[in-house]
């Protein structure tokens, strides 16, 4: 049995890019607020525990920040290849098909629920320190 390979028209393909984007976008501003709200915590705390914590949220940061911009360059290297199609092939772009880019549709639920579980525990953490 042959496998399909999921195709969606080459507008909606770019419409999902667009909101990743957007989505990334705000994921690494809110790290920005996170990592200003935890130089308050660090500066304001001495125990050695609450120290332990603000650099694993750190280098947790540092790490998603870096995943962002890993994602980013996917996503603009999937947009480059549809502009290709869409201006290789006289069809209209509403009417033509590509294949959806599974992989990367994978790393971003990945990447949303990495980042959610880290969320959730940033902000317990803010909650028993204050």
């Amino acid at each position: 049995m042959e496998a399909k390979i999921a195709q969606k028209y080459l507008l909606e393909l770019h419409q999902t890019n667009n909101e990743w984007l957007s989505e990334l976008a705000f994921a690494k501003d809110e790290i920005m607020t996170y990592e200003t709200r935890l130089s308050e915590v660090d500066a304001a705390n001495t125990a050695i525990e609450v120290k332990a914590q603000v650099e694993h949220f750190q280098n947790q940061f540092i790490r998603h920040k870096e995943v962002i911009d890993e994602l980013k360059a996917e996503i603009h290297h999937f947009e480059t290849k549809l502009a290709d199609i869409a201006i290789s092939n006289n069809v209209a772009t509403d009417h033509r098909k590509s294949y959806v880019n599974t992989s990367l549709t994978e790393e971003m639920d990945q990447f949303r629920k990495i980042f959610g579980e880290l969320r959730v525990e940033y902000l317990q953490f803010l909650a028993r320190t204050y």
